[in-house]
């Protein structure tokens, strides 16, 4: 049953509307709503705040300021992970960035709340702000760390700037990457109800213990007294690892009033609110040999922070265990503004990293006259070549050739420009992509009831990835079960707590902990039938027990498992498993624990407009053992969607003046639609990676992302000779260089 490409169990219930997000909760009763009101500066202080107009309009219940407010909780340094920090919103008058909430206006309808929104009056004392990261890269400062809590800013290996120097050929570059937001298409939202001394909040959150534990410190409550639902969510991509103003607000005035309050963010507001990719400058040094083996490598990037609220993004950290060569040096650095803060988005670290190294590479390979698959394999490590430990599954060098056969490599030519179709310039690239596997505790229950079905417990969450589909598939699997005998109930905070969907490392860790519970279940089941004088089973040897079809059998004898629970455990029988932190597993200590991938592009460039196409992208990737084997391959795809969107589209562009994001809405923030997609394909290599858990599965939900965009520009400069390394790839940074028109 694991991996096959079983459909998706829940995929009846959302075409079909049954799926319940945060908004459309409605168990409470009638709601009020709450419309959130944002600074209006990027720095400064709020002088007044006049609400007497916003409190008189029609419907409005209350209106909540700093002033309103009770005392918050404090962040916690010393928990690695900000998601389980508290998250203190409109505890003053500071404003330390534009958007910020500043006020919450609750009424009784959605457009009375935001028409009374826009009646508060604020005032404020404007500072002088920081909000060109440019302009001020001489003030970056590199930070203490570790980034996670795990993850070093620096590292050093040989002496990279003697390799460097010494090396007959050399490529030094620099490459920027813009602001980029996750924008999932179920908003932030959440419906905040109090009951009694308790508080239920539906939220739309990736990993519901750090919902719950962040709010509980924030509000400072006993998070016993919080009850988190969060069945459904509509994406994430980073951006709901961690809870924002609208669900510390919902609690508040919930609170407060004593009655259920709803509070969904605006597209708008959404950019200014939850959380941005930094923007990042990377130098990127390569030494090479002229037969392409590399001497030195170097990655050091300097990204954005807010001034407040450090984040770094592990940015250099994907150059570490990619190459192998003996003089290495990585960093990272940070540049204090006065913008909204950083957050992990999409595949964070890898996804700007590698548009930046694997560029590089191809720059190398043009300037050896080799061809930039042959390079990458001529640089490939037997071990680690920072850590010295041996790789626990690493078919980086599959996917290369794989996929190379597949698109037609070889008949790429290698020389730019000097391919055309018509009008259209063609052009082929690629790129290596790797992404580290990460584990973290997480606990599931199995229970089987009285008439042979099974429920599956814990609050992992599903956000699109196809969770349900996977658990179900493990304990089918792990029970003997048909898939129907099996039902998932995930997203709540009375289940067993696991790390949600968050690094890729979701389906995992909660599928690991699913197996783990079966076959602790099946011990119990085995025992009970072999020591009961009533059981077929009686005296048999527990060892040699096999589970199919709903039955257990031993040596040609078998028994249905529903009457081995209905005669012994009449109200059901559970078991729990687990998983640990990766830091309290060996394994993760004594190997380098990778998925990884290559990609194949094909664009076509205007010779006239610079007008960028893409033809056909392909991913080859070795992430273990597939799942799933159909949504595994969904979301291999989705991964390189949004690596063409880094490539060629998405920009956030912020006002030097107030810290403002200009492009604050899907018109002008621009992401890939389906006119600009083609033709893709993802293959995924057959394997097990026994070291990342007992199923040999890795994380692949970002793995898609690693590369995929620098192939994109690889393409690009294969096309036209314009390598472009100021992302996004757009027609004003291709024009100038294209080559004149052949008649």
């Amino acid at each position: 049953m694991i991996g096959q490409a079983l459909d998706r169990v829940d995929g009846p219930f959302k075409v079909t509307g049954r799926a319940t997000y945060a908004y459309e909760h409605w168990e409470a009763g009638q709601p009020l709503y709450g419309s959130v009101v944002g600074a209006t500066i990027g720095r400064g202080r709020i002088a007044r705040i006049d609400t007497h107009r916003a409190g008189r309009s029609p419907g409005v219940h209350r209106v909540l300021t700093s002033h309103d407010l009770p005392a918050q909780g404090t962040p916690d340094p010393s928990l690695p992970f900000e998601f389980w920090r508290a998250h203190p919103v409109m505890s003053g008058p500071d404003v330390d960035h534009y958007g910020e909430a500043v006020a919450l206006v609750v009424a009784a309808t959605v457009e009375q709340a935001r028409a009374a929104a826009d009646l508060v009056d604020v005032e404020y004392t404007v500072e002088p702000g920081s909000f060109d990261f440019a302009a001020g890269l001489e003030q970056a400062y590199v930070p203490a760390g570790p980034i996670y809590g795990i993850v070093p800013v620096a590292t050093a290996v040989g002496d990279f700037e003697a390799g460097f120097g010494s090396s007959p050929v050399t490529i030094d570059e620099r490459y920027t990457t813009p602001y980029e937001l996750s924008q999932p298409m179920e908003p932030h939202a959440c419906l905040a109800v109090p009951d009694g001394e308790d508080l239920i909040v539906y939220v739309s959150t990736q990993i519901v213990d750090a919902a719950r534990a962040s709010m509980a410190s924030t509000l400072r409550m006993d998070p016993e007294r919080i009850h988190v639902v969060a069945p459904y969510v509509g994406g994430g991509f980073g951006s709901k690892l961690r809870i924002h103003a609208e669900a510390i607000l919902a609690a508040f005035a919930a609170r407060a009033l004593r009655r259920p309050v709803k509070i969904a963010l605006t597209r708008q507001q959404i950019f200014q609110l939850t959380g941005v990719r930094p923007t990042s400058d990377q130098r990127v040094r390569l030494g090479a040999q002229r037969d392409g083996r590399l001497v030195a490598i170097a990655h050091e990037a300097t990204m954005a922070t807010n001034r407040h609220w450090e984040y770094i993004e592990p940015t250099a950290a994907t150059t570490r265990s990619l190459y192998a060569a003996p003089n290495r040096l990585t960093s990272h650095r940070l540049m204090p503004l006065d913008v909204l803060r950083g957050e992990d988005v999409r595949a964070p670290g890898e996804a700007p990293g590698l548009l930046a190294v694997e560029s590089a590479m191809d720059e190398l390979a043009v300037e050896l006259g080799m061809d930039p698959v042959e390079l990458r394999i001529r640089n490939e490590p037997s071990v680690d070549p920072e850590r010295g430990v041996p790789f626990s599954e690493r078919r980086l060098v599959g996917c290369l050739r794989e996929g190379a056969r597949r698109f037609g490599w070889e008949r790429r030519v290698a020389t730019p420009a000097s391919v055309r179709d018509g009008q259209w310039l063609i052009g082929h690239g690629m790129a290596a992509g790797i992404r580290g596997h990460f584990q973290a505790p997480t606990t599931a229950r199995v229970r089987l009831a009285a008439d042979g079905r099974a429920v599956v417990e814990t609050d992992m969450t599903d956000i699109g990835t196809g969770t349900y589909t996977i658990l179900t598939q493990v304990a089918a699997d792990g029970l003997g079960l048909a898939p129907d005998r099996v039902r998932v109930e995930l997203g709540r905070s009375e289940y067993p707590v696991g790390a949600g969907s968050g690094g890729s490392w979701g389906a995992a860790n909660s599928s690991t902990a699913v197996h783990r519970a079966c076959l602790a279940l099946r011990e119990k089941l085995v025992a009970t039938a072999c020591a009961d004088t009533r059981s077929v089973l009686h005296g048999s040897d527990p060892a040699r027990a096999t589970f199919a079809d709903g039955r257990v059998s031993i040596e040609g004898v078998s028994e249905a498992l529903s009457e081995i629970v209905a005669r012994n455990h009449p109200n059901g029988v559970e078991a729990d498993g687990a998983t640990v932190a990766m830091t309290d597993d060996p394994n993760y200590r004594d190997y380098s624990i990778h998925s990884y991938g290559a990609h194949f592009v094909e664009v076509a460039v205007d010779a006239d407009t610079a007008e960028i196409r893409l033809r056909r992208m392909l991913g080859v990737f070795s992430a273990g053992r597939a799942l799933n084997s159909r949504t595994a391959r969904s979301q291999l795809i989705g991964g390189m969607i949004w690596g063409a969107g880094a490539a060629l589209e998405e920009e956030a562009v912020v006002d030097a003046r107030s810290g403002a994001f200009v492009t604050r809405d899907l018109a002008n923030y621009l992401v890939p639609v389906h006119a600009d997609i083609p033709e893709i394909d993802a293959v995924v290599l057959d394997g097990y990676d026994g070291k990342a858990n007992v199923l040999g599965a890795k994380g692949l939900g970002e793995l898609g992302i690693c590369g995929a965009g620098a192939a994109v520009a690889n393409a690009v400069f294969n096309a036209t000779g314009v390598r472009v390394r100021d992302f996004p790839i757009t027609l004003e940074k291709v024009m100038p260089g294209l080559p004149p028109l052949v008649s």
